[in-house]
């Protein structure tokens, strides 16, 4: 896979369809490589006429890690002080902003998922021109009364996985099966197999604590969400037990113009039966910004 220099930094990525497609960056979530875009879905996307790019966050995958500054303390961050924070949310946007430069694109449509909806959100704010549409999935606005995780939650997020692999995998299927879309089948073979590519590549929880204290230390984003001016798409499901819907709400009333759909039964995760519904919205939201023939 290639890799670019940006912001200081090296960052994985790779590209699904054709180069001269428009393009779309898709931006992960939390201690999430790049690969849990899944392949199938990047194709989908990309069969849409979207040149699809998808680039490991710092800290996690095959691209630079922060290490060396300070040791993260989550449970003060949780308590107000995220002094402990190596960086935030607005050096993971510029990162991005980065990357589109480095490839030599002016500006895309962007799609984020979870804390990688935070960082697309803080791109929209922070470098407007490099974004043509913005797409939030599962995500929120930083505001802490709303989009907060369900209490019997919050230990996956402050639980160290295992650090063998079988131990690891077993860890893994068991946060997807708590966080993953009632309304949808669980597709346990899938989950296994994705924890599984996902240890072989690159194994390294530090950098999701990091990535975590990023989040904490990144504030509320509603004011600045009032500025974006570019077609928003909110997707959030119904029964998210880690970004609880009022996330999405706040975020869609936040954005001037920007359009919410609620999708029922859907968690914090991206169904396969899920997956028309969403590539559809993304092609109609695109839709708007282009000139009628």
């Amino acid at each position: 896979m290639p890799r670019a220099h940006a912001n200081g930094i090296d960052l994985e990525w790779e590209e699904f369809g054709n180069a001269d497609d428009p393009p779309l960056l898709l931006i992960m979530g939390l201690g999430a490589q790049m690969i849990v875009w899944d392949d199938e879905f990047c194709a989908l996307i990309a069969a849409r006429g979207f040149r699809v790019i998808r680039f490991d966050n710092r800290d996690v995958g095959l691209s630079t890690k922060i290490e060396g500054g300070p040791t993260p303390d989550l449970l003060a961050a949780f308590t107000g002080d995220a002094s402990s924070a190596s960086y935030t949310l607005d050096d993971m946007a510029d990162d991005a902003a980065a990357l589109l430069d480095e490839l030599g694109i002016t500006s895309a449509h962007v799609l984020g998922a979870s804390m990688g909806g935070m960082i697309a959100q803080t791109l929209a704010i922070r470098h407007p021109q490099k974004v043509q549409t913005l797409t939030s999935i599962m995500s929120t606005t930083g505001a802490l009364d709303v989009g907060q995780p369900d209490p019997a939650v919050i230990p996956l997020l402050l639980t160290p996985p295992p650090v063998d692999r079988a131990g690891y995998i077993e860890h893994s299927v068991g946060g997807s099966r708590v966080l993953t879309s009632p309304g949808f089948p669980f597709d346990e073979e899938r989950a296994r197999a994705r924890a599984a590519e996902s240890y072989d590549r690159c194994f390294d929880p530090a950098g999701g604590a990091r990535q975590l204290l990023a989040i904490l230390a990144s504030g509320d984003r509603t004011p600045a969400l009032g500025s974006v001016r570019v077609p928003t798409l909110v997707l959030h499901g119904d029964a998210d037990p880690l970004v609880t819907p009022s996330g999405g709400r706040a975020t869609a009333a936040a954005v001037p113009g920007a359009r919410l759909l609620m999708i029922p039964g859907m968690g914090h995760d991206l169904p396969r039966d899920a997956w028309e519904t969403i590539v559809d919205a993304i092609v109609e939201l695109v839709a708007t910004t282009r000139e009628p023939v």
